[in-house]
């Protein structure tokens, strides 16, 4: 169902749901777009015409000052209009339904919707309600999936690593309540990469991760050795105060990355994070911002690709 309405009768991108069943040509293609667009922040005037006259609003129903932003920023930068619209603080608590939000929206003229939400399958349930010139992007839904996010860390790891078919990949920390998580793991296999870890306790993995085609390590110095790629995951603070986590400084001990941990993988190997990043729970300041460190990139990298998807789902046919 995601698939059918995630792309066009003739396979182009219509809708940008979740990196699910996306075929290796489409995740290339997108990686591809957004190597065009890494010099246009580099340039005096940071704008290309090739969405202007279109009007793009960010539907953002949880906080996220960081997606909302590079969302912002790439659309722009493609000579686009921008409406932001913190929805929490208004139509919803005016007892305005998502639908009628969308309704109002598109009479307004818009043509694409960034969606930020709390439930799954919010972006997905929008996306099959609106007109069908409108296109809709999943900037994070509940635990379900994250696209843009797993495209810049392929992105990322594409720059530095050159290539997928030859690495291994960790991903370490909190994946039950990783919507980001989800989306890395569907990109790595999708394009080919032969080994990908999960290193959690397993009180933070979901039942059958096994089944999403990873391997699974409950130890740092196992899960770690000979990996090229390292992405750390967020652990929000309010969790380690249940029961599934005994404390920060006990789970920082047992699966933070500190220079010690960061040793046992490849010497050439890059550390990656989401952000924002807990410093001294996920991981050591030394490594946050040490040499193999490319956190900041990510960042960077994030506007190119949020640049390419848009101008894949709303451009002119390529």
């Amino acid at each position: 169902m995601t698939r059918s309405l995630q792309l066009t009768a003739d396979g182009q991108l219509k809708h940008l749901l979740t990196l699910d069943g996306l075929s290796p040509a489409i995740l290339t293609r997108i990686l591809d777009t957004a190597e065009s667009f890494i010099d246009v922040g580099e340039r005096e005037v940071k704008k290309v015409p090739l969405l202007r006259g279109k009007a793009i609003f960010n539907l953002f129903f949880e906080p996220s000052t960081r997606t909302r932003t590079t969302f912002e920023i790439a659309a722009k930068r493609l000579s686009a209009d921008v409406v932001n619209l913190n929805i929490a603080a208004s139509a919803q608590s005016k007892g305005e339904t998502v639908l009628d939000t969308v309704s109002n929206l598109t009479a307004m003229h818009a043509d694409m919707f960034i969606v930020r939400h709390a439930q799954s399958g919010a972006a997905h349930f929008i996306a099959q309600h609106v007109e069908p010139h409108i296109s809709v992007v999943n900037a994070g839904d509940g635990r379900h999936a994250h696209p843009t996010q797993g495209l810049l860390d392929m992105f990322t790891i594409r720059r530095y690593k050159g290539a997928f078919h030859n690495l291994r990949v960790a991903i370490v920390g909190d994946v039950l309540h990783s919507r980001v998580a989800r989306s890395q793991i569907h990109a790595l296999t999708t394009l080919g990469v032969p080994e990908v870890r999960v290193i959690a306790p397993r009180t933070l993995l979901p039942t059958g991760v096994e089944q999403m085609g990873v391997h699974v390590f409950h130890d740092m110095q196992a899960g770690l050795k000979d990996v090229d790629v390292i992405i750390m995951l967020r652990l929000q603070n309010e969790r380690m105060k249940g029961a599934r986590l005994p404390s920060a400084q006990e789970y920082f001990k047992q699966y933070g990355l500190t220079p010690e941990k960061l040793a046992l993988a490849k010497p050439d190997a890059i550390v990656m994070h989401p952000g924002p990043m807990n410093r001294g729970v996920e991981i050591d300041s030394e490594v946050a911002d040490g040499p193999q460190s490319v956190i900041l990139p990510q960042v960077t990298y994030g506007i190119a690709v949020r640049m390419a998807v848009m101008s894949l789902l709303m451009g002119p046919a390529q």
